[in-house]
This record gives structure tokens, C-alpha cells and sequence, in this order.
């Protein structure tokens, strides 16, 4: 009796032993679209009123959850029942992350015309506030939802050829990891220039150290987050083009002398590229028909 509970606690140690060596590889091989998401997230759920970012964000955090309870299941189904639509939707993904990727770099580099109506209103209403938070949450969990299903299928990609029940830890794990660690990371980030507004009023006193350090993270804060936009599109670039390379032969023996983490990146910007070309021709032919 007691040798078979101390052979089942052996057997959950290495199984736990198992998840945690594969939870690192999915980590990194997410680490990416994390950071996307953490850039895109961060953005979203600035600009609120104060005392209204903290509700905002446990709100975007909670729909960000259910995405997850939404979508676990069916990725579970596709792994155990057709495998095969794991590496397709994979693909499929990195298409997507690839013209994500390629479409910020040309708006990067291509000067375009910005259309944005400013909208002063003095006697703005507690309702109409109300409803544009919620329109705000609404599309932020929409991302949410895209980023999921991204971060979802490339974890399981690293997985799918282990049992079942690996793969729901592992995956479940790095779901869990998406959802807490890139909220709570935001959330210090949106409250950054809120604590250095905070320091700059413990005293009267003008230029003393906590007036500096108050200063650096107000002004600091936009920085932050457009760095983190540049770092994200790098990974995407990245992370689609490993998507490609390690699942399509011919990318996979492209450049064998070159260095992988630049065969990627070049595959993931080529095909980046060539993608948004497609949409673009494509948004061009069809507004010529309907004009």
C-alpha cells in the first residue's frame, strides 16, 4: 500500500517535472506574442481617468480569462481528435502574425496621413462616460481574444505530439501565465505616471530627488510603451517566421549556414511582406468595383 503512493507521487513529480520543462520551451516560444500582447494591452488601457484604470483593467483581465475558458476546450478537441488542424491553424497564424508584423513596419517607414477628429465636451455625462469605457473593454478584449488563440495554438504546437494530459497542463499554464502576468504587469505600467505624480507632490520643495524620479516615470510612461510596441513587432516577425521554419520543410533548409534566429526573422518579414501586398492589392481592386 504504501510503496504504490509513493510510486503514484513519484510518477505526479515527474510528471510535474515534465510540464515544467516544456512549460519553459512553450514560455519562449510565446514569449513573442506576450510581448505584443503586453504592448497592445498596455496602450488599450491607458488613458482612462485615474481612479478608473485599476476597474478598467481587472474588467479587460476578466474577459481576457474567459477567452481562455472559451477557448482551451477547443484547441484540447483539435489536438486529440485532428492533430493536424494544429499545425494548419498554426500556419495560419503565423500568416497573420507575419502581415501584423509587416503592416506596422510599413507604417513605420511610409509617411500616411493620420485622420483624427478631437472632440472637446465641457458637460460630458457619467453615462456617456460609462459607455465608452465599455466600448473601449469591449474591443480590448476582442484583441484579447485574437492574441489568445495565437498564444494558445503556437503552445500547443510545442506540445502536440505529447499525451493529452501534458498538453493541457503545459498549455493550461502558459494560458495562465498570459493572462496574469501580462495584466499584472500593465496594470504597474498604466499606474507608472500615477506614482510619479504621487512623488512629486510629497513635498513643496522644487527639483528635490523625489521631483526627479516623479518626473522620469511621467515622462517616461509613453516611452515605455512605444518601445515595447517596436520590441513587439521584432518578436512578431520572429515568432511567425520560427513558425514557418520549423513547419514547413523547405523554410526549415533554406539558409543552412546563416544563423536561425536571422532565417527567421527574414522568412517572417518576406512573407510579412508578400502578405500585406496580397491585402492591399486586394483592398484596392475591390473599392475600384464598388466605386
Amino acid at each position: 500500500m504504501a510503496s504504490g503512493i509513493f510510486a503514484l507521487l513519484d510518477d505526479i513529480a515527474t510528471l510535474m517535472d515534465d510540464v515544467a520543462v516544456m512549460s519553459k520551451v512553450a514560455a519562449k516560444k510565446t514569449a513573442g506574442i506576450l510581448g505584443d500582447d503586453l504592448a497592445v494591452n498596455a496602450e488599450k488601457a491607458s488613458g482612462f481617468v485615474s481612479d478608473r484604470e485599476i476597474p478598467v483593467l481587472w474588467a479587460i483581465t476578466k474577459g481576457s480569462m474567459l477567452n481562455k475558458v472559451i477557448i482551451l476546450p477547443f484547441a484540447f478537441l483539435l489536438s486529440a481528435f485532428v492533430p493536424a488542424a494544429v499545425t494548419i491553424i498554426l500556419i495560419l497564424g503565423g500568416l497573420y502574425l507575419a502581415y501584423e508584423g509587416a503592416e506596422k513596419i510599413y507604417e513605420y517607414i511610409v509617411p500616411h496621413k493620420h485622420t483624427q477628429t478631437v472632440i472637446l465636451e465641457e458637460d460630458i455625462t457619467e453615462e456617456e462616460i460609462l459607455r465608452r469605457e465599455k466600448e473601449k473593454i469591449k474591443s480590448a478584449v476582442v484583441t484579447d481574444f485574437i492574441l489568445s488563440v495565437e498564444i494558445v495554438i503556437i503552445a500547443l504546437g510545442t506540445v502536440v505530439n505529447e499525451p493529452i494530459l501534458e498538453q493541457i497542463l503545459v498549455v493550461s499554464v502558459i494560458a495562465l501565465l498570459a493572462t496574469v502576468g501580462v495584466y499584472g504587469i500593465v496594470a504597474l505600467i498604466v499606474r507608472m505616471d500615477e506614482f510619479g505624480y504621487k512623488l512629486i507632490a510629497i513635498n513643496d520643495r522644487k527639483d528635490s530627488f523625489s521631483d526627479k524620479v516623479g518626473l522620469l516615470l511621467v515622462n517616461a510612461l509613453p516611452k515605455i510603451i512605444k518601445a515595447m510596441g517596436f520590441i513587439g513587432t521584432i518578436a512578431l516577425l520572429l515568432v511567425s517566421g520560427g513558425i514557418f521554419v520549423h513547419n514547413i520543410d523547405f523554410f526549415h533548409h533554406l539558409f543552412p549556414s546563416i544563423p536561425a534566429i536571422i532565417t527567421e526573422f527574414l522568412v517572417g518579414l518576406v512573407i510579412g511582406f508578400i502578405v500585406f501586398g496580397i491585402l492591399e492589392l486586394g483592398k484596392k481592386i475591390f473599392k475600384k468595383k464598388h466605386t
